[in-house]
């Protein structure tokens, strides 16, 4: 695909991967609109990048309309980055917070592709997904690993139905403010977390290559096809290695 002079949203552009992903587009000659929460941090990105900030809550309603209504014109590419996380056992997630990760995570790239398929079409364009290596189940992430495993299943099933480029990008830990709004910090000595640049190269390589999907770092993906093989082992093998 080619990327120069295109229309591009990126949701979650105010920090981490999605304002990574800004910064390497920026560098590839698109046209960006910035959707993001915070709005400092969102006007930091957009001085870096001389994108379009539109201050927008994917949580609810509203900001999916906001978005859809910005977004109308030339857009050939849509980059979901935007996702909240929740560490804990699944009995001390408040209903509150669960829904509010299904709405970020899941239901709000669902419904802005579905209102931006027309103009992706038209344009001959592409839909990029950042879920994560938890879509394959990860204990204490309950509803964040499922609303991951949602955005993988939908992605695939839009690249055989829609004509358009799909990728879907599996990161593990990432060095971002992620963890610390989650609740818990990431405190495991391996894997290391990786670079939120390393994740929008890998995302934004994956689009102008057309593949459908990349993890990031690499070898994550024998975990996925452990998993895929064998969930039955995978699962043991979680509980004892964590």
């Amino acid at each position: 695909m080619r990327l120069t002079g295109r229309c591009a949203v990126v949701t979650g552009a105010s920090s981490g991967i999605g304002a990574a992903v800004a910064q390497r587009l920026s560098a590839e000659g698109c046209e960006l609109l910035l959707v993001g929460r915070d709005p400092r941090r969102l006007d930091a990105v957009t001085a870096r990048t001389g994108g379009r900030p539109l201050r927008a809550d994917l949580g609810t309603p509203e900001g999916v309309e906001a978005v859809c209504a910005a977004a109308t014109g030339r857009v050939a590419l849509l980059v979901h980055a935007a996702g909240l996380g929740a560490a804990g056992p699944l009995a001390g997630l408040e209903a509150a917070a669960a829904a509010e990760l299904m709405a970020v995570n899941l239901a709000a790239p669902v419904q802005l592709t579905r209102a931006l398929l027309p103009t992706l079409r038209a344009e001959g364009g592409h839909v990029a997904f950042v879920a994560s290596i938890a879509a394959v189940g990860v204990a204490n992430e309950a509803v964040y690993s499922a609303t991951k495993a949602g955005l993988r299943g939908f992605a695939d099933a839009l690249r055989v139905e829609s004509g358009l480029g799909v990728t879907t990008v599996l990161p593990g830990a990432v060095d971002t403010p992620f963890f610390a709004r989650r609740g818990r910090a990431y405190g495991r000595r391996f894997p290391r977390p990786v670079t939120a640049g390393r994740v929008a190269d890998a995302l934004v390589d994956a689009v102008l290559r057309d593949r459908a999907e990349v993890f990031v770092p690499r070898w994550l993906a024998l975990g996925a096809r452990v998993h895929g093989l064998a969930p039955g082992a995978f699962a043991r093998l979680s509980r004892r290695f964590g």
